[in-house]
């Protein structure tokens, strides 16, 4: 059978102030595309559909258009929730899911079989997957009460949980004549982050090993790392990665989706295709006549400037590169007196402090200082 697995689309983000939502239509419609070349038999979209809790009309509007278009291809299509979506708000998207012949998984229930998907290829290959979508640490020990493993004891770890959940979901895997499929939206231990994850479910608290996947899974569809890789562990275990660069810290990633060719008697061949719809994010750096030979029409650009600071300079950047979405004083450029203005401190009126600032930033219009009097003294007179 072949799989494509996506994941982490994060629809509705917003990148420094700029709408990046007609990039998820182009970025989605590609995805689509590949979708009708590479015909797979199922689509995994393994978390982060949305990049807030709380979409927008038109973010759904996407969302919704895009899991149509995947189904119309002939492929099964199942996404679960990630930490970013609003695990219960897909729940209730599920009839009209169902009648598109769409399995959304949100968020844990208390029947684990809700959790179990099975079908069965055109050319006969039968196939289950247990689909996990993202749980928090809170949440994680709920589902293990439901699902009435043993005791949820509360000093036990994240992981602890998670791997019962998935030992649960699994317990049907060692069955012969189908092939065994996980699908989770969470962090594994040495995985690679790619930059534009949220900090508080990437840090150890809520990491993984990968041995709490089964040895007898013929491959494990992660979501919530935005690098594509392949993860060490007990058989394929792979992060897609996400088909756009969410923010400048990924700027190194290549956007793509994955395609697994997988059989009961063929171990899982994975190969990567690249998305390039969305514009390219870049980090530059240079004086204001360097940077006036930059030529990234369709980029998006995080620029360092390599000037001391002053009024208007990000206003001149922005007018030599338009597409330039964060603008920052390269920090070279700004020299460390943090010790020095430490011990000159105390004692200093708010003047000689501001003062102070100015000179350590390298300002030296006076008019900066003037205003800061006058709001001041106005200030000051009011008491």
């Amino acid at each position: 059978m072949r799989i494509l697995h996506t994941s982490d689309w994060h629809v509705g983000k917003v990148l420094k102030g700029r709408t990046r939502h007609e990039e998820h239509i182009r970025v989605l419609a590609q995805v689509v595309e590949v979708a009708r070349a590479e015909r797979p038999d199922l689509v995994i979209v393994a978390g982060d559909l949305y990049d807030t809790a709380a979409p927008s009309p038109d973010s759904t509007r996407v969302v919704t258009r895009a899991l149509s278009a995947l189904r119309q291809t002939g492929a099964r299509v199942v996404a679960i929730g990630g930490n970013h979506d609003n695990g219960h708000a897909l729940d209730a998207l599920r009839p009209w899911a169902d009648a598109a012949g769409i399995e959304l998984r949100g968020s844990v229930r208390d029947k684990p079989e809700d959790l179990i998907l099975t079908g069965e290829t055109a050319s006969g290959e039968r196939w289950r997957l247990a689909a996990l979508p993202f749980l928090s640490q809170r949440y994680a020990i709920r589902a293990v009460e439901m699902y009435e493993l043993t005791a949820a004891e509360t000093q036990q770890t994240y992981a602890d949980h998670i791997a019962r959940l998935i030992a649960r979901l699994t317990e049907d895997f060692d069955q012969p004549g189908a092939v065994n499929l996980l699908t989770a939206h969470l962090t594994v231990v040495g995985a690679s982050a790619g930059g534009g994850e949220r900090e508080a479910h990437t840090v150890m608290g809520y990491a993984v090993p990968a041995t709490v996947f089964p040895q007898n899974a013929h491959y494990v569809a992660l979501g919530h790392l935005h690098r594509s890789q392949r993860v060490i562990g007990p058989g394929p275990v792979r992060y897609c990665g996400s088909p756009l660069a969410v923010d400048f810290g990924e700027e190194e990633n290549v956007p793509s989706v994955a395609i697994v060719d997988v059989a009961t008697d063929k171990a899982a061949q994975t190969r990567d295709v690249p998305i390039t719809a969305a514009k390219t994010l870049r980090t530059v750096r240079g004086t204001i006549e360097q940077l006036a030979t930059v030529n990234l029409p369709d980029a998006w650009l995080r620029v360092y400037v390599r000037e001391s600071p002053r009024v208007g300079l990000r206003e001149d950047v922005q007018e030599l590169l338009p597409n330039a979405l964060d603008v920052r004083i390269d920090p070279d450029m700004v020299p460390d007196k943090s010790g020095e203005r430490m011990a000159q401190r105390a004692g200093r009126s708010p003047r000689q402090l501001f003062g102070d600032y100015l000179d350590n930033r390298g300002i030296a219009e006076d008019d900066v200082r003037e205003l800061f009097d006058e709001l001041y003294d106005e200030v000051s007179s009011e008491k």
